[in-house]
């Protein structure tokens, strides 16, 4: 092939992390994004796409609660360590922080004004603070025990908080009272557990709370009654009412209709609960009746024991009609919407949102457009992503124990098959298009690490097992559209190695198969009945990954002696070996037709190489552990990877992008150029060094500061200079001037502009400059440097005027300020008579053509009094 189809680059396009550990989140007001627990962090993600927009770095302090203020710029997080703090959303920062409780805070909730902030307390206490101030406004005690949940009434005339308590009873508390008037308005308590979750409802009159005790309570705010007890006979974590005018509200109604009771005269209040079973259900609170419950739930359960189920642990009504926002104590958030019908609507499951995959250990594409990645994690399900929008589509759930492999394949019918291996000791086979098991195979003794399908028949796939041995299973006669799983059949078996089978692949033709194992070797076998072709021996360690060229005979192994080496089929002889990784080399897959490939390792590395040159053409660092899976797009060649860190990366081909960028950048630098060129010819300086500091080019920068210096007011042109200069343009120039201060030559240029510089910029600003530290201690000892030679300078002229003076070389001066140190024109006297008239002094004065120093002035004004002495004398 073309050399320029080779692959030189590239770049992560699209990434899911662990975004949500368990525990507080809050959603914004309008739906864009949820601020949710992530360890000793908060992530800010998207609720499109589930991308973490922010990350907000916190102090090792496990977080218990989160609340938003109403406009979505501020956040406030509590944890264990009992501090209140509050961050600015644009920043990142934390703009202020308290201690609060005595005890974790356990819940928190923002008025409507956003001007206070109500904390509850595992201290058994109640406290509303100011926001603006930090300090306590209200402090409400009376519960006797955890207090879990608190609200505020949205309407800002009505100055009540809500409070729900371990003890099964809610409070009402009055914010208008004094210190000598009653502080708890009402105590509700008809519940016998533990009170999980409160809510008022639309008209702000009905108060719904939901407990342990399998009921929700229906209480009237106007005389703090209970209107009616709903029985739902399961644990609840969440209770949500139904809002008018909203998609639920048409689907509450229309399930009315459906209800044969008739409609009572009063107010009904509908509403939502969640809990233990994982089932969606919504009530009438008119006669107790559930008008709509889930047939089963869409969260998986990994065995039949009862303490495995997972259940919701807490819901929100998502604004602006996008659904219900529902948390499994799994990590996920499943959103579900109401979809409309001819016949009915229905509540849908839209977006599953997963915050933490584990580790992943296995992941191919489905389909020949590659919308779809199907990720094995250590979990008993396989999770298929929308590539998209990287949010998991559906989910495959059937085996007992973790899935360890699986592989992917497009039937001659048209669905998209995935088999998988587990730890349970089967394979199972799925039809992904109807989302269901369509085959179990057992027989395997030990965990099936590697599966791989047919290439090009597609009737039928192979296994390798811990148990050493290799099992073809056949898929004749299987029925894609069965609605009910079957067992698979076994072609042939053989006994492949002396330990694990860590890796399986099948040849273009379907022709031969390959294993890789943890004795060192791989083998090479012959389809259908596997018989032993060739033993590849060389490597040191065990071997994790094989896999067949597209185009040549022979196959290519990965090691965790930290090689990758490429065999010949004909003979078993190593005919290459590439170096580079740092640890055990986990994955290798061709790319560009065989010409290339790309690796990945237990070093978190991901390299991609030439075959012909073994050379390694870019190595990329994205992962923070070991590397465990990769999968490589067939059509589109995009590459997916995934480790220990629960990191899924998705990285894209960008050669022919990063040509284009190339050029239009070497286009672009050709113009600019030039128009540097023509403001210097023009003497626009201004213009000329903001285009230097634009196209990073520091000689072209001296030369202009340089020219200026020559010229006349130089200092305005080159302040004006300074003055257009952005943030990180003064950076750049305080790395020029760091350079050329270093330099003899240069330096007078680098002190006067740094001189310019430290003028117009305050130290404000200074100090905001990104890297200054470091810039200023580079320009400091050099600077010192320089003031010290000109001080040696300046005395070594002091020595020169001494010795010129003493030598009397330098004449007086021509001018002079004081009296004493007039300059007398010297003439030749005759007689003696003309000295006497010489002490009334003479006006005219001899110009001289050298100065000289206050000595030599004293000395020769010393002299020419003796000399008028002596004349005296003489006349006398």
């Amino acid at each position: 092939m073309a050399p320029q189809s080779l692959k030189k680059n590239y770049k992560c396009a699209r990434s899911l992390k662990q975004f949500y550990s368990g525990g507080p989140f809050v959603v914004s007001s309008d739906g864009s994004f949820i601020a949710c627990a992530c360890g000793d962090a908060i992530n800010i993600v998207d609720a499109l796409d589930s991308s973490v927009k922010s990350t907000i770095e916190g102090e090792s302090d496990t977080l218990t609660a989160l609340a938003l203020s109403p406009d979505d710029k501020l956040l406030f997080s509590a944890g264990h360590s009992r501090q209140i703090r509050v961050w600015d959303l644009e920043t990142s920062k934390c703009i202020r922080t308290w201690k609060g409780h005595e005890g974790p805070v356990m819940g928190m909730a923002v008025h409507a004004s956003g001007g206070l902030l109500g904390t509850a307390g595992a201290d058994r206490k109640v406290l509303v603070w100011d926001v603006d101030g930090g300090f306590c406004t209200h402090y409400f005690k009376g519960h006797k025990g955890v207090v879990s949940s608190i609200l505020f009434h949205p309407d800002t005339d009505k100055n009540i908080l809500i409070s729900g308590s371990d003890d099964a009873t809610v409070r009402v508390w009055d914010l208008n009272a004094k210190n000598t008037e009653k502080k708890c308005l009402a105590i509700l308590d008809k519940h016998f557990s533990a009170v999980t979750s409160i809510a008022l409802s639309e008209d702000g009159w009905t108060l719904l709370s939901a407990g342990r005790d399998k009921v929700v309570n229906v209480w009237d705010l106007h005389d703090y009654s209970c209107k009616t007890t709903v029985a739902t006979y399961e644990v609840l974590e969440a209770v949500v009412p139904v809002s008018s005018g909203t998609p639920f509200a048409s689907f509450v109604a229309s399930l009315d209709k459906k209800s044969k009771k008739k409609k009572a005269p009063s107010p009904e209040t509908h509403f939502i609960t969640l809990g233990e079973r994982g089932v969606v259900r919504i009530w009438k609170s008119e006669g107790s009746v559930c008008l709509y419950e889930q047939k089963s739930s869409d969260i998986t359960v990994s065995s039949d024991d009862e303490e495995s189920k997972r259940g919701f642990t807490a819901a929100a009504m998502l604004p602006s009609d996008r659904g219900l926002l529902c948390v499994t104590a799994d990590q996920q958030f499943f959103v579900y919407t109401v979809v409309e019908n001819v016949e009915e609507s229905e509540l849908v499951l839209s977006k599953r949102l997963v915050g933490y995959n584990e580790e992943i250990s296995d992941m191919k594409f489905l389909g020949d457009e590659e919308q779809f990645l199907a990720v094995a994690t250590n979990l008993e399900e396989v999770r298929v992503y929308d590539v998209a929008t990287m949010s998991c589509s559906y989910v495959l759930a059937g085996h007992k124990e973790v899935v360890l492999s699986l592989d992917t394949c497009v039937s001659s019918s048209g669905n998209v098959l995935i088999v998988t291996g587990s730890k349970d000791k089967t394979v199972r086979l799925w039809n992904a298009t109807s989302k269901s098991c369509i085959g179990v195979g057992t027989g395997h003794n030990g965990d099936i690490l590697a599966v791989a399908f047919a290439k090009k028949s597609f009737n039928f796939f192979v296994s390798g097992s811990g148990d050493r041995t290799l099992k073809v299973w056949s898929l004749d006669g299987i029925s894609e559209d069965s609605e009910e799983p079957i067992n698979l059949k076994t072609r042939s078996v053989v006994a492949a190695h002396d330990k694990d089978i860590n890796s399986v692949a099948v040849a273009r033709n379907d022709s031969l198969v390959c294993t890789g194992s943890e004795d060192r070797t791989a083998s090479i076998w012959r389809l259908p009945d596997l018989v032993h072709v060739v033993t590849l021996k060389g490597h040191k360690r065990r071997i994790f990954s094989v896999e067949f060229s597209p185009v040549d005979q022979c196959v290519m192994t990965a090691s965790g002696d930290k090689t990758v080496k490429i065999w010949a089929i004909s003979d078993g002889s190593c005919l290459k070996t590439f170096e580079g990784h740092t640890s055990s080399v986990l994955r290798a897959s061709f790319i560009t037709d065989g010409t290339q490939f790309v690796s990945c390792g237990a070093d978190g590395l991901l390299k991609l190489w030439n075959v012909n040159t073994s050379e390694c053409i870019a190595t990329y660092d994205q992962h923070e552990d070991k590397v465990w899976a990769l999968a490589v797009g067939k059509k589109t060649e995009m590459v997916a990877t995934g480790g220990g860190d629960a990191l899924i990366n998705l990285w894209h081909d960008s050669t022919a992008s990063d040509k284009e960028d190339e050029f239009r950048k070497e286009e672009e630098t050709i113009l600019r150029g030039q128009e540097l060129e023509n403001a210097v010819l023009d003497a626009e300086y201004t213009k000329a060094i903001r285009l230097a500091f634009e196209l990073r080019r520091p000689h072209k920068v001296y030369e202009l500061f340089a020219g200026l210096c020559k010229k006349r007011e130089s200092d305005d042109q080159i302040v004006k200079a300074l003055q257009g200069l952005e943030k990180e343009e003064f950076r750049l120039l305080f790395e020029y001037l760091r350079e050329w201060n270093t330099k003899p030559n240069r330096c007078h240029i680098a002190q006067f502009v740094l001189y310019q510089t430290f003028n117009i910029l305050p130290p404000t600003e200074i100090v905001q400059v990104k890297g200054i530290g470091e810039l200023l201690e580079g320009l400091i000892p050099y600077s010192q440097r320089h003031f010290n030679r000109m001080d040696r300078f300046v005395r070594s002229s002091f020595l020169l005027d001494y010795t010129l003076g003493e030598m009397s070389v330098i004449d007086p001066e021509t001018e002079t300020e004081y009296r004493k140190d007039k300059k007398i024109e010297e003439e030749v006297i005759p007689s003696l008579s003309a000295m006497d008239q010489d002490k009334e002094g003479v006006d005219q004065k001899t110009p001289s053509r050298k100065r000289k120093s206050q000595k030599s002035k004293d000395k020769s004004n010393k002299k020419r009094l003796v000399v008028e002495a002596q004349g005296n004398v003489i006349a006398v």
